[in-house]
């Protein structure tokens, strides 16, 4: 079957950056849903007409992957409004109650980057903003989407999650 909107693929692959070094690497298959929410859109136009068993190398700038890094989306927050147990690394969705920046986006996810003893530097972007990426690709399955897969607009993968900007 070849691929098309609407349809559920099953993909394994190595992502890298443009320096070939490796930022992930999928081994067992996943399944996404071509025509959704799940796959960045120049992702879904080079699998269009491919079927199981091909393999694509794709180029993608950062505008075509998780866009360019926005210095706008880094905050510097006071300790004392977040949990004892933070440690760097850690993901939040949106800012605590009690946060200093009143016009950072509420429906983000922050990583926190830097912890002090007074502060905390959380950092809105996808931890890829900013990086061309190099993603070799493996068609392993295709299938028809479901009414209800379709009916969401995702199986809920979230590696390629569009998110708000």
């Amino acid at each position: 079957m070849e691929i098309t909107p609407n349809c559920v693929v099953a993909l394994t692959w190595t992502l890298k950056d443009t320096l070939g070094e490796e930022l992930d690497r999928l081994e067992e298959p996943v399944e996404f849903l071509v025509g959704g929410t799940d796959l960045l859109a120049k992702i879904e136009d080079a699998l269009q007409g491919h079927e199981a068993g091909d393999r694509l190398d794709l180029h993608l700038e950062p505008e075509d992957a998780f866009g360019d890094y926005d210095e706008q989306l880094v905050f510097l927050e006071p300790r004392a409004v977040f949990p004892a147990e933070l440690e760097e690394g850690m993901t939040l969705e949106g800012l605590p109650p009690g946060a200093s920046s009143q016009d950072a986006p509420r429906d983000v996810l922050y990583t926190v980057t830097e912890i002090y003893p007074d502060h905390v530097v959380v950092d809105g972007n996808h931890p890829l903003a900013g990086i061309a990426l190099r993603l070799h690709l493996k068609v392993d399955a295709v299938r028809e989407a479901t009414e209800e897969e379709a009916g969401r607009g995702t199986l809920g993968t979230g590696f390629f999650r569009i998110g708000e900007a």
